[in-house]
């Protein structure tokens, strides 16, 4: 049977680069690339695994990539950004909606349905400003005048989303790069002293102690980063209180009727404005590092219908579960810089790999400062190692122990459903009564070039979405 007109103008290159190991048979490699979902960046892997009875010792079943094209398995990359592959991206995104989700709504994964009563808000923390920059459209959408300044740098124009000057400094030459680098930095450091202060904040606002508080309430949060246009994280957080517990380990329970939605919105917006983390002195004007001005608390409504998002609009649970989901997949790509690390090399070739001018000089300014010779007290930051992220080192998507579940339990949950599913046909044993042993090293990542462009024509769908 012959391929389609395009496909086989493709396995030509194919064959070409298999027959280098393993022949012209490309049945097994149609296999492989099917059961990766459309993974763009797989991992290859080079080994064997035995399976042993586990009372008697007998050997049940062998595995050698020996036979396997190139003599190598490939496995899925798992990599969460959209920009590097969308099929392992989708995946990590549903998990993070699952995982949200499963904290506002409960009633699975470990969670009580009790948690829709307890006071949660939907928190968004940003950065200081460093300098004027291009507007774009408001929260609604709707195009705004960019800077009507009487002094300094001004726009009067009304810039639609997609305009390449939004987060773009009217005047680069004033603008705070090296402030905005250290804040990135720092960021990270920001939140978790945030998390502190919140605490702090909240049992003062009901005059108890921070040891008498935190024996009657659990502050529990989910949040992820997000950059904006200028090239600055900001953070969108699930924040939630619960009771508290003798054991840690127990399901969340209702907190104390005075630990309501108003004590939780006050008490963030004064943590937010009480952290400050000083920064190295140099010369840049932004010595204090805190966070912005700009501070959005909102409640999340108990419902499942969305209700819209405008002023007045409600909040709803699914909402915020696939607003942060969303962002999850995302990094520094979207504010017009790279999806990978930046080596010496690549500073002066920025612009021809698509790097914005504003990005490519916070680039620059990483790099400058992660010197180890001039800087030496700044090595902590590694800002060479994080020049790509404009910075920021921290994690992206992050939770506390009691939100809800966690990633790995989710991955575990549809390792077990796959297991399952063999099990019923007869193509795998019960883990119960048989050891695996095996030994795998790694081989490289990705396609040859011309498996890339098969690959592309056999998988151009993102995985199905399996049971959790």
């Amino acid at each position: 049977m012959s391929a389609p007109a395009p496909l086989a103008e493709l396995v030509g290159p194919v064959i070409s680069d298999l027959a280098r190991r393993s022949g012209t048979d490309l049945t097994r490699w149609f296999a492989q690339v099917a059961r990766l979902g459309g993974c763009a960046e797989p991992i290859r892997l080079a080994g064997e695994s035995l399976t042993v009875d586990a009372a008697s010792g007998e050997v049940l079943a062998s595995y050698s990539t020996a036979a396997e094209p190139h003599g190598q398995l490939m496995v899925r990359c798992g990599n969460r950004r959209a920009s590097r592959c969308p099929s392992c991206a989708e995946l990590y995104r549903r998990d993070t909606f699952h995982l949200i989700r499963a904290g506002l709504l409960g009633g699975s994964k470990g969670v009580p349905e009790t948690v829709r009563a307890h006071p949660r808000v939907f928190a968004t923390l940003t950065a200081p400003s460093f300098g004027p920059v291009h507007r774009g459209p408001n929260k609604n959408g709707n195009p705004q005048v960019c800077h009507p300044r009487r002094s300094g740098p001004a726009c009067f124009e009304r810039h639609t989303a997609d305009d390449p000057r939004v987060g773009q400094p009217l005047d680069p030459a004033t603008y705070d790069y090296v402030g905005h680098v250290l804040w990135n930095a720092h960021a990270g450091d920001l939140w978790r002293r945030f998390t502190i202060y919140l605490r702090r904040h909240l049992a003062g606002a009901v005059g108890l102690s921070q040891a008498a508080f935190n024996r009657q309430v659990k502050v529990s949060f989910a949040k992820v980063a997000e950059y904006q246009a200028r090239g600055v994280v900001h953070f969108h957080a699930v924040i939630r209180l619960d009771g508290r517990t003798d054991n840690p380990d127990d399901p969340p329970i209702p907190p104390p009727d005075w630990a309501n939605v108003q004590l939780l919105d006050g008490a963030i917006r004064s943590a937010v404005a009480a952290v400050r983390v000083k920064g190295p002195d140099l010369g840049q004007p932004t010595r204090h590092l805190g966070w912005g001005e700009q501070v959005d608390v909102r409640l999340i409504e108990p419902g499942d219908l969305d209700q819209g998002d405008g002023d007045g609009g409600q909040l709803t649970e699914q909402k915020v579960a696939g607003y942060v989901a969303k962002y999850a997949t995302k990094a520094a790509e979207t504010a017009g810089t790279l999806d990978r690390r930046v080596r010496s090399y690549d500073l002066v070739r920025l612009a021809e790999q698509g790097v914005t001018e504003h990005a490519a000089r916070l680039i620059r300014t990483c790099w400058d400062l992660g010197d180890p010779v001039k800087h030496p007290e700044l090595l902590g930051l590694r800002l060479r190692k994080w020049a790509h992220m404009l910075g920021f080192r921290g994690h992206f998507s992050t939770r506390s122990r009691a939100y809800s579940t966690t990633m790995t339990a989710l991955r575990q949950a549809r390792a077990d459903y796959r297991q399952a599913q063999l099990r019923e046909t007869g193509w795998a044993f019960d883990p119960d009564t048989t050891l695996v042993v095996a030994h795998w090293r790694f081989a490289g990542q990705g396609y040859t070039p011309g498996e890339s462009l098969l690959a592309e024509h056999l998988t151009d769908q993102p995985p199905k979405e399996e049971p959790l």
